[in-house]
């Protein structure tokens, strides 16, 4: 029995694993790789294994940078089953379909450009009709509830904590009479986060496969981080602004909307209008609504308290529609504006910035980490000019980077995930980080008297003997 890693390898997209055990190959994640546009179609498109003969996808949670090459994988013959939570599933297919959409949409601005050139069209990495063969595939199971993926591995799924529906995956896995546990974390979230549990940690593993995002730094309490959220929510509405957020459409928005809905609700905050401007958004966070089950104790509370949802209020709207989108911006602050992506490189966000940047009574606020060179990072570097849609803009509005609200887990968290079962643990693997992060995680573990640990690369086979 090994484990090949073939994503998420020395870095922190396009997670993929694949199991091989008793003749069978269970691919653990098919995330879809982000870089250079050249380097990630190619490297997308092609698979170091044939997806014909998998014999089951196992998917820890909906993000697409674990999810997002489903489309192609089914493409190109995968029929098996897809297990992940009943959350997971369902984002899952949501995400996937606006992915292709994004995929075709960019296709067909390149053709224009490439047409003019005279060059030939290029094909969408995938289509919508490609996600659409995804979803007959899922199988959902509930958390702590055991399935057999393929002969001689028992799996499980237990609460990562991370966003709605994360897992981590537990593998018991028996080859000619040789059993092991592998533990394999997916990604791991922290403790006292807004609207979700608390991670499971592992517990009388073998093996353990686990991401170092923020390997090599602790997070700030979310409390402080909430706290500061309110002062710069405040002293913008004083202003008469408006709060411009990017925001991931899936975990982050939820969250925000939370402490929002919180913020309000206990008075800290003027009841102002505040807006979900992302179609995707609006449909992850209708999932979220169906599944309070899985919503923490502090969450359910607040929820008998005020006597209404979590991710509903009486200012708060979600928008699909373009017109109401584009209409937001002819509407005086304060208010709040939560629109996709993330990282500001695409999508509604772009037009709200562009028409609120140069308006000193605003905030841009930063409140995930932004990759080098996309618009998000140049804004959280308060660059004086910034370009969008190719137009050079004067930012005149404050920028505000709220540290503590990311959904991974921290260093220390990440210590503590990796040592709990450091009596059983024959070794320790690190994925899904860069290599700063990884380094400085791996010396914190051998630090704590652990030395077994890994930081593989791409295409490295992990024997477990």
């Amino acid at each position: 029995m090994n484990i090949r890693i073939l994503g998420a390898a020395q870095t922190v997209t396009g997670s993929q694993h694949l199991l091989e055990i008793n003749g069978a190959r269970v691919l653990l994640e098919c995330g879809l790789f982000q870089g250079r546009r050249a380097d990630t179609y190619t490297r997308n498109r092609t698979f170091p294994f044939n997806p014909r003969r998998l014999d089951a996808v196992i998917l820890s949670h909906a993000h697409i940078d674990h999810s997002g090459n489903l489309p192609n994988l089914v493409k190109q013959g995968f029929e098996g089953p897809i297990y992940a939570t009943p959350a997971t599933a369902e984002l899952a297919e949501i995400m996937v379909r606006d992915s292709a959409h994004i995929q075709e949409a960019d296709a067909e601005y390149l053709n224009k450009k490439r047409l003019r050139r005279g060059e030939p069209p290029i094909e969408p990495l995938y289509t919508r009709a490609d996600a659409e063969a995804v979803s007959p595939l899922f199988v959902p199971v509930p958390y702590n509830q055991p399935f057999e993926p393929a002969p001689g591995v028992h799996a499980r799924f237990v609460d990562a904590g991370h966003i709605l529906g994360s897992a981590g995956v537990i593998l018991d896995l028996e080859e000619n009479g040789t059993r092991r546990r592998v533990w394999f974390s997916g990604d791991i979230g922290r403790e006292k986060l807004p609207l979700l549990k608390d991670p499971v940690l592992p517990e009388n593993a073998d093996y353990l496969l686990m991401e170092c995002t923020y390997g090599d730094k602790p997070h700030r309490d979310p409390e402080a981080a909430y706290a500061e959220f309110r002062e710069v929510a405040l002293r913008t509405f004083e202003r008469g602004g408006k709060v411009i957020i990017p925001a991931f459409a899936v975990g982050r928005t939820q969250e925000i909307v939370y402490s929002l809905n919180r913020m309000i609700s206990d008075g800290d905050l003027p009841s102002v209008p505040v807006y979900v401007d992302s179609p995707l958004a609006v449909n992850a966070s209708e999932v979220f609504m169906k599944h309070l089950e899985l919503f923490d104790e502090e969450t359910r509370q607040f929820i008998r308290e005020h006597r209404h949802p979590a991710l509903d209020f009486p200012t708060l709207t979600y928008i699909r529609d373009v017109e109401e989108s584009k209409a937001l911006n002819g509407l005086p602050g304060p208010m709040v504006i939560i629109s996709a992506s993330g990282m500001a490189e695409t999508g509604r966000i772009l037009h709200h910035l562009k028409n609120n940047l140069e308006d000193a009574r605003n905030t841009v606020m930063i409140v995930s980490w932004q990759a080098p060179d996309t618009l998000g990072r140049r804004l959280a570097d308060r660059e004086f000019k910034v370009k969008i849609f190719g137009e050079t803009y004067i930012r005149r509005a404050e920028v505000a980077t709220i540290g503590g609200l990311s959904a991974h887990a921290g260093q220390d968290m990440l210590l503590k995930y990796a040592l709990a079962s450091r009596r059983s643990l024959r070794g320790i693997t690190l994925v899904h980080g860069e290599e700063l992060a990884a380094n400085a995680l791996r010396e914190k573990i051998i630090e704590a008297g652990f030395s077994k640990v890994e930081y593989p690369q791409s295409g490295t086979v992990l024997t477990l003997d």
